[in-house]
Formats: C-alpha cells, sequence, structure tokens
C-alpha cells in the first residue's frame, strides 16, 4: 500500500484546493495567509487577503503603513493581535533582514505571532522545506487516523500528535518525482485540504477518505469520538454599555489601549452600566437634544459573551474638543471605514443607516 503522505499527494492533485490566491506565491503571502488562517475559515479570509495584498503588496508597505491602517484593513476578521503582530513583524523584517521575509525556519521563529506550525507552514509552503505542520484541521486528521484519544489541546496529547506529524512526513521531499519541492508542499496542503474538505468535525465523509482503509477512528468505529472535545466549561457572561454620541452625522471614538480586546481599534466610550455612562455624560458638561436605546446584541468571543446595550444621544451642541486625549469625532461614513471592532460596525450601522455594509 502506498504510504500515507503518497495518497494524501495523489487525493490533492485530483479532489484539494487548487485556486487560493495565496497559493505558489513567495513567502511574504504565505505568511499573510497563514496568520489570517489562524482561527479563521477560508471563505472568510480570502477577500481580506486580496485586500490587505492589494493596499500592502510588500514587506516593506506593510512596515511603512501605520498600525491603523494595517488595523482598518483588518476590520471584522476579528483576534486583532494578529494585525498588530503582522506588523510589528514586518517592522523587524525590514530592520533585520532587510526587507526580506527570513529563509531561516528559527529566524521566522522569531517573529511576533508565529508558533512552531505557524513556521513550518511557511517553511513548506514557500521554501519546500520537509516540516511538518500541526493546526487544528491537521490535528483533527492525526487524531483519527492515528487513534489518539485525548484532548488536542493538552500538552501530553500535542506531543504525541506532532511525533506522528514528523513519523508521516514523506521519506523524500520529492515524490512522483515532482519539480523542486512540489511534493512536500502538496502534502502539507492534503493535510489542510483533507480536514477542511472530508475530515471535518461533523458528519466527516469518510467514504471518500484516501487513507480511511487504515485510519484507527473509521476503522474501530471512533470517528465521532475523535478527537476528544475539549472539556466544557460554563461561558463567562458580561455586559457592557456603548454610548453613540452623535452631532449630525459626527460620532465620539476613543482608540482603546493596546493590549486587551479589540486593542489599538476605535470604539464609542464603553462602560460597565447605563448609570455609569449617563454618570460619565454629565460630568463632561454635554447635552442631549434626544437619546433612545438600541437594541441590546450578544457578541461572543472565545473565552466570554459580551452582552452589549447601545445608547444613542443626539447632542444639542459639540464640544470644542474630544472628551479626552485618543477621542476624536469622525463623520459616520469615515468612521466605518476605520479601524472599528465587527460590533461597533454593527452599531453605526443600526443607528444611521438603514442598509449594512460590507465588511
Amino acid at each position: 500500500m502506498p504510504t500515507f503522505a503518497q495518497r494524501l499527494i495523489d487525493w490533492q492533485r485530483q479532489h484539494g484546493r487548487h485556486d487560493l490566491p495565496w497559493q505558489g506565491a513567495d513567502a511574504y503571502q504565505v505568511w499573510l495567509s497563514e496568520i489570517m488562517l489562524q482561527q479563521t475559515q477560508v471563505a472568510t479570509v480570502i477577500p481580506y487577503y486580496q485586500r490587505f495584498v492589494a493596499s500592502f503588496p510588500t514587506i516593506a508597505a506593510l512596515a511603512a503603513a501605520t498600525e491603523e491602517q494595517v488595523l482598518a484593513h483588518w476590520s471584522g476578521l476579528g483576534y486583532y493581535a494578529r494585525g498588530r503582530n503582522l506588523h510589528a513583524a514586518a517592522w523587524i523584517i525590514v530592520e533585520k533582514h532587510y526587507g526580506k521575509f527570513p529563509r531561516l525556519f528559527d529566524q521566522i521563529l522569531e517573529l511576533p505571532g508565529i508558533g512552531r506550525s505557524t513556521a513550518a507552514a511557511i517553511c513548506a509552503l514557500a521554501y519546500h522545506e520537509r516540516r511538518a505542520i500541526l493546526d487544528g484541521n491537521v490535528k483533527r486528521v492525526l487524531a483519527r487516523y492515528c487513534g489518539i484519544s485525548g484532548s488536542p489541546g493538552e500538552k501530553t496529547v500535542e506531543a504525541q500528535l506532532w511525533q506522528q506529524a514528523e513519523a508521516l512526513l514523506p521519506q523524500s521531499p520529492l515524490p512522483l518525482g515532482e519539480g523542486e519541492g512540489g511534493g512536500i508542499a502538496a502534502y502539507i496542503q492534503a493535510q489542510m485540504d483533507l480536514g477542511a474538505t472530508l475530515c471535518t468535525r461533523s458528519k466527516p465523509k469518510c467514504g471518500k477518505c484516501p487513507v480511511h482503509c487504515d485510519c484507527v477512528a473509521f476503522q474501530s468505529g471512533r470517528v465521532s469520538e475523535l478527537p476528544t472535545p475539549r472539556p466544557r466549561k460554563a461561558v463567562p457572561e458580561r455586559h457592557t454599555t456603548f454610548l453613540l454620541l452623535m452631532h449630525g452625522s459626527d460620532i465620539l471614538l476613543e482608540k482603546r489601549p493596546g493590549n486587551g480586546i479589540w486593542g489599538g481599534l476605535w470604539c464609542p466610550p464603553q462602560f460597565d452600566d447605563e448609570a455609569a455612562a449617563k454618570d460619565w455624560f454629565v460630568r463632561n458638561g454635554m447635552t442631549a437634544s434626544h437619546g433612545e436605546r438600541l437594541a441590546s446584541f450578544t457578541h461572543t468571543f472565545t473565552h466570554f459573551k459580551l452582552h452589549i446595550t447601545p445608547l444613542k444621544i443626539q447632542l444639542a451642541r459639540k464640544p470644542l474638543r474630544a472628551a479626552q486625549p485618543g477621542s476624536v469625532w469622525l463623520d459616520v461614513e469615515e468612521a466605518l471605514r476605520a479601524a472599528i471592532p465587527t460590533p461597533v460596525r454593527m452599531m453605526l450601522n443600526k443607528a444611521v443607516r438603514t442598509e449594512p455594509v460590507e465588511g
């Protein structure tokens, strides 16, 4: 029987994805795609990737941009630390590597926001090195194929998965006589494609899988059990109030600190509750011509749920200056093009528009 790697490569040639915009691209674009694909699906990433590359076609262009410009392009993609790390890494590459993406695995691993699997994926896909990866899709494929129990997030289980990922690599980087390194890139892509299209979390298509004949989970009837789900914990719930201060078509926004959720993004003033928002409003000497409480909604983060209540207040007169340093008045249309998080975009669309805006 052909090896695991050979069967995946054969399958990828016929059934894998071949039209992704970053396939066959240089190391910069592979790096960008790998960062965007962390915890985000391909269909969501593609338009963001295309806009990002159009605005920042080189590492030098990315480094020359402001963090706000980068985050504006990232707005709506979530996990904003990825965008900040990408920008910081571009600076390092310009300073230490003369604007050329580093070639060595250890140098890549030193960049902000890059871990072992991401560095290995860049080396394999851009430089055709024989490297194993272990992203979410590959963890699921290997847990089932090798019959590895336990949550992949546990260190001991992850170590087993890494061991298998290394062991199953093609012995030669040139299977089937492909051009230099083509085989390892096809193999890495095959692992990701298999997890994304066949070996899915629910309703996997085992009958179409090229390795089901010796997959431990399939042969033992344990596909639905593996990988072992992470123990469920109660999701904390929080409440917050956003103050949408309007004067005509202008709205007041504040830049959030660099750390924490929505770090570096622009948001309306945020408070623990409605009473705190109203107290702040009074203390800053503002006068409302009219106001309304918009419908509350919930935004789910990885580790908690945030219940949001927007208070929209039209001011009788606009303050001569913003309420505090780091605050600005922006026309709503300009604000919607700025680096704002998805819930804020939703609030602004609800407050001032009848139709939602893409992005």
